[in-house]
C-alpha cells in the first residue's frame, strides 16, 4: 500500500477543502457559494475586469467562470456590460450590494488565513509562503508544458 499520509498534494488538497468549507459556512448568510467568493475578491482588487481576464487571473476555465458570474449576477452582486474597448467581451462590475459586504467577505478570508497560520512564527509563515509559491510556479510550468504536448 502506498503511504499518502505525508503527501504534499494530500495536505494541499485538505487545506483547500477545509478552507472552502469554512469560507462557505461563513458566507452562507450572503448566499455566496463556495466557488463564488474568489470572483468577488478578485473584483474587490480590480473592478471592471473582463470575464476572460477573471478566468485567466484565477486560472479557472471560462465555462466555470461564466456559470459563477451568472449566479452572482442573478443575486445582484455584479453586473455584466459589453466592453467599450472590445465589443466581444463583457466587463464585470461590482454592484452596491457587493460593495456593502466587502468588509464581511474580506474578514472571513482574513480569519481563515489567521486560523490556518495559528501558532506559526513570522519566519515560519514566510517560509511556508516561499515554498508554496515555488510549488505554484512548478505546477503552472508543468501544467502548461503538458498542454503544449
Amino acid at each position: 500500500m502506498i503511504e499518502t499520509r505525508n503527501s504534499i498534494p494530500r495536505w494541499v488538497s485538505l487545506i483547500y477543502r477545509y478552507g472552502q468549507m469554512y469560507i462557505g459556512e461563513h458566507l452562507k448568510q450572503f448566499e455566496i457559494g463556495r466557488g463564488q467568493h474568489i470572483f468577488l475578491n478578485a473584483l474587490y482588487r480590480e473592478d471592471g475586469l473582463t470575464q476572460e481576464e477573471l478566468a485567466d487571473y484565477l486560472k479557472i476555465d471560462k465555462g466555470t467562470t461564466a456559470k459563477a458570474l451568472k449566479k452572482l449576477e442573478a443575486q445582484g452582486y455584479i453586473t455584466r456590460t459589453v466592453s467599450e474597448k472590445d465589443k466581444r467581451c463583457n466587463e464585470i462590475h461590482l454592484t452596491e450590494k457587493a460593495i456593502e459586504i466587502k468588509e464581511d467577505v474580506r474578514k472571513v478570508l482574513t480569519d481563515w488565513r489567521e486560523r490556518l497560520t495559528f501558532g506559526l512564527s513570522e519566519e515560519e509563515k514566510g517560509l511556508a509562503l516561499v515554498i508554496l509559491e515555488k510549488m505554484g510556479h512548478n505546477a503552472a510550468h508543468f501544467a502548461e508544458e503538458e498542454v503544449d504536448v
